[in-house]
């Protein structure tokens, strides 16, 4: 690195928001790349709260830090960076991307000697090596935008008339012009910058890299796409792209551009389509999540109907009778019952045990039991049929789950998990460690081989995982040891066997966590060690059911227990902010948490009390432990012993 202002060829500038992983993953490439250049780099923190700074601080101290107390976007944030930057060429680069070894040495060569050129983009590959279309971008007029929203640009990649979005026409190795820089890697000539302007901060999120594009052009230069060094971007990390949000902050800045931009004629067209194709996206969004949600839940419903009335039916046939009544309100009560105990107890989780289903069962019954024995004695028509239903609800459980693992996955059994199986590839030492770290953070693990030959990387990968496979099935994950391995080997082998089932990760040096993405809409899939417990969804479910009852129950019997407590009107605050979801009885302790183990934990509502309530004494090594604690070995009786001696501390 070189801080004389006269000698520094390059600024790189990132703006980050809670992504604290990706963040010192891209500065080990970075500082690495800086090797090769004259670099100095700034980051802009827009306020995190997941310790995003103090691994700065503590790990990058050679680094510019910004520490925002408030989120101010990534272009105003940006600007606070470009205004201090004192390089030939700037770059901005998102938390969430690795660049190879080589990558500043050959933009500065290639902007070196391209004078007409203002701005640059490389070749970006995704989380699996799979090349990202917005590496190139065409200029989004009313047509391409168009073409863009309602798909016609997908249909036909390849289309000089169509796929100007993504200028897919333009191979992807060849260097070009073109119209729009990713904001994910964008370099652009300092003195330009100075020149024209900085990033315009009416765009808060997205959009801006369309404007600044733009800008660069109507200044007389070129913007050229140069794919002879490639970067990772795992595409997703800050925002969910299928997310309703997303869409109206994405399409609203297209708007934007288009009214300080277009003719007045075509930016009222562009506005107005941009506006149908919004609430078009955000429908469809919203349909596809109440689908995802709603229709296991719906299939059931039909499915214990059908075998109700179907029991009745069947007894019809012996002579035994129902009342009219049982066909229009008790049956559609008891089947609603049963359903809303499933989703209680987790039975539509994702990853859902079979005693999920035997206790959704015998709470559901339970609880008709007690509606039934409520009931007048003509009303009171058979407990037998209610026991039979919970036998026929369990068996639509067991059966629907085991055929759609028999269909999906060819596993005639409840409970499917995927085995993985590692392909650790790295010198011995660090291999093994992070063979070590599987061992702590992977429930399912089937065999780890670590590959230290890494004199023929690309050809040695490929016969692992084409040739002789472990006992236990196909490798399917590949975690690269960066402290073994360049950038360049990782995003090459990544691209040369990404096309298929194999995910990949890499594990950075000296750290806890093996980082990856395997999904445009995750927030980065990494192993750590595992603080989860709490995160359950069938433990927050019974962490609020707990809160509410006992909230309920607080505010029953204030009048009674009142007289207790000296803060009077806080302790009624905080049963109601309980009671409505706010806050919960029991939580973590916050003191200090911002600089301890404590932002590594999952996130919780802020509790009335904490294990700690009543101690004046404490110092951070107590709290992160109890914090730590509670998390990992969560259950709703924890939080019942916690409440019965510190329930004198409510009104605090």
């Amino acid at each position: 690195m070189i801080s004389k202002e006269n000698e520094i060829d390059l600024s790189v500038v990132i703006v980050n928001y809670n992504v604290e992983y990706f963040l010192e993953q891209c500065l080990n490439s970075v500082f690495l790349a800086a090797e090769k250049a004259k670099v100095e780099v700034f980051v802009v923190d827009n306020n995190s709260v997941d310790g995003s700074v103090e691994m700065v601080k503590n790990k990058f101290p050679s680094v510019d830090l910004i520490a925002n107390k408030t989120n101010n976007g990534f272009s105003k944030a940006n600007n606070q960076a470009i205004k201090n930057a004192k390089g030939k060429y700037v770059l901005l680069l998102n938390p969430d991307t690795v660049v190879e070894e080589h990558t500043f040495s050959k933009v500065i060569a290639f902007m070196d000697s391209k004078k007409d050129a203002g701005g640059l983009g490389v070749r970006m590959v995704d989380g699996k090596g799979n090349f990202l279309p917005e590496s190139k971008r065409g200029l989004p007029t009313p047509k391409v935008a168009f073409f863009k929203i309602f798909g016609l640009s997908s249909l036909f990649p390849k289309s000089k008339f169509f796929g100007i979005y993504h200028l897919g026409y333009l191979d992807e190795y060849d260097v070009n012009k073109v119209d729009v820089l990713s904001g994910a890697f964008l370099l652009f000539r300092k003195e330009l910058g100075d020149k024209m302007g900085l990033l315009d901060e009416s765009f808060f999120m997205y959009g801006e890299d369309i404007d600044f594009s733009y800008r660069i052009t109507q200044e007389g230069y070129n913007n050229y796409y140069y794919p002879e060094t490639s970067i990772i971007h795992y595409k997703g990390e800050s925002t969910k792209k299928s997310s309703v949000n997303y869409v109206f902050i994405f399409y609203k800045a297209m708007v934007i551009f288009a009214q300080k931009h277009f003719s007045k004629n075509n930016a009222k067209l562009f506005s107005f389509s941009i506006h149908i194709a919004i609430y078009f996206r955000a429908f469809l969004a919203l349909l596809n999540r109440f689908i995802k949600f709603s229709f296991p839940i719906i299939l059931d419903i039909a499915i214990i109907l059908l075998g109700l009335i179907a029991l009745t039916n069947h007894w019809k046939k012996i002579d035994i009778h129902f009342p009219e009544f049982v066909y229009n309100i008790s049956i559609p009560i008891y089947t609603i019952i049963w359903v809303m105990s499933s989703l209680f107890f987790g039975v539509y989780d994702k990853e859902s045990k079979g005693t999920s289903i035997i206790k959704s069962s015998i709470f559901g019954t339970i609880i008709i039991l007690i509606f039934y024995a409520l009931l007048p004695k003509e009303w009171q028509f058979s407990r037998a049929f209610i026991l039979l239903g919970t036998s026929w609800v369990l068996c639509s459980h067991l059966i629907k789950r085991i055929l759609y693992n028999l269909f999906k996955h060819d596993k005639l059994k409840y409970n499917y998990s995927k085995i993985k199986n590692f392909l650790i590839i790295g010198e011995e030492e660090e291999a093994h460690r992070v063979a070590e770290l599987l061992e702590h953070t992977y429930s399912n693990k089937g065999e780890a081989v670590v590959l230290s030959d890494l004199s023929n990387i690309n050809h040695v990968l490929a016969s692992k995982i084409h040739g002789k496979q472990p006992k236990k099935g196909k490798f399917n994950e590949v975690i690269f040891c960066a402290k073994s391995l360049h950038p360049s080997q990782i995003i090459s082998c990544m691209t040369s066997i990404g096309k298929g089932e194999i995910d990949f990760k890499i594990a950075q040096p000296d750290t806890s966590f093996i980082i990856g993405s395997n999904s445009i809409d995750s927030k980065g899939d990494f192993y750590s060690m595992k603080i989860n417990s709490i995160n359950r969804p069938g433990n927050l479910r019974s962490k609020r059911l707990f809160d509410i009852l006992i909230a309920t129950m607080l505010i029953v019997i204030s009048p009674l227990i009142i007289w207790i407590y000296i803060r009077k009107v806080r302790f009624i605050k905080n049963t109601l902010s309980i009671l409505f979801g706010y806050k919960s009885f029991v939580g973590y302790h916050f003191m200090n948490t911002k600089n301890s183990d404590a932002q590594l934990l999952p996130n919780l509502k802020e509790g009335v009390l904490n294990p700690l309530s009543g101690i004046e004494k404490t110092n951070k090594e107590m709290i992160d432990q109890m914090n730590i604690s509670y998390a990992k070995e969560y259950s709703v009786f924890n939080d019942i012993t916690i409440m019965l001696k510190k329930w004198r501390f409510l009104d605090l």
